[in-house]
């Protein structure tokens, strides 16, 4: 199958803002007919504007009824494509101090991170096979290589992502699908800029997007990054009584 663009045709969720508008606006950047997947425009206003080879196709991950229609949508601007990178997260952190704690957040990442990814595999899916080296990326977190307070509903809504594209790399494999899962590190975000503590080598949206397409390139089944706080995290894993003493909230005398 011959393509009428640079290097293909992507499709990127979350692409409004943060690691997906600056991913988009690399694959415009490098030739690829890019299709662009958010609740809203936001940040890709002006890039619409600018790239004629940039679609914005809304879509609310988190709604099921939307899948069949972004479907359809997609299918009538492209008889395939190459990649797709969902991308579209949330964060929320679990507060125990609360004398009630919001345990609906659980399924409010959950819908967003974990069934959200869901409903993008369900959209895209039918088009990926028709590509002739077709390209699943979906978007985990350097979060779930070791716990961290406050994080379990988007530690394990990230730590679902992971398995469910491993599982998927192993069905997808009879149709020519390579799945890779992107674990980033700490990025400067709209997402991250609420958090209130430290955030070990973060790096710029640009900077992530720029590692991801890069390592993209080579297909892995997973790519971790920055490297440092991979290393970090192995520790924490390997010492978990060590990494408990220094990450666990200290005892209130008052609780």
């Amino acid at each position: 199958m011959s393509h009428t663009t640079g290097n293909g045709v992507v499709w990127v969720t979350g692409a409004s803002s943060g690691i997906g508008l600056s991913l988009t606006k690399r694959y415009l950047d490098e030739g690829w007919r890019v299709f662009a997947s958010a609740r809203s425009q936001g940040g890709l206003s002006d890039l619409l504007t600018t790239y004629d080879t940039l679609t914005f196709i809304p879509f609310d991950i988190t709604d099921e009824s939307q899948v069949g229609l972004v479907r359809e949508t997609l299918s009538l601007h492209t008889p395939y494509l190459d990649c797709a990178v969902l991308n579209a997260g949330t964060c929320e952190y679990l507060d125990m101090t609360d004398t009630d704690p919001d345990w609906k957040m659980m399924d409010r990442v959950m819908s967003v991170n974990f069934f959200g990814l869901v409903n993008s595999v369900d959209a895209c899916l039918p088009l990926l096979k028709k590509s002739a080296r077709p390209h699943l990326v979906g978007v985990s977190s350097q979060a779930i290589q070791a716990a961290f307070p406050q994080a379990e509903a988007y530690g394990a809504s990230k730590a679902a992502v992971r398995y469910f594209l491993s599982a998927l790399r192993m069905d997808l494999k009879q149709f020519g699908i390579d799945v890779t899962c992107l674990l980033p590190g700490f990025v400067d975000t709209p997402l991250t800029q609420k958090n209130t503590f430290s955030m070990p080598f973060l790096m710029s949206a640009d900077d992530a997007a720029n590692r991801m397409y890069s390592a993209l390139a080579s297909r892995p089944f997973e790519y971790a990054f920055p490297k440092r706080l991979s290393t970090m995290l192995w520790a924490g894993r390997h010492f978990p009584t060590l990494w408990l003493s220094l990450l666990a909230p200290k005892k209130n005398s008052q609780q």
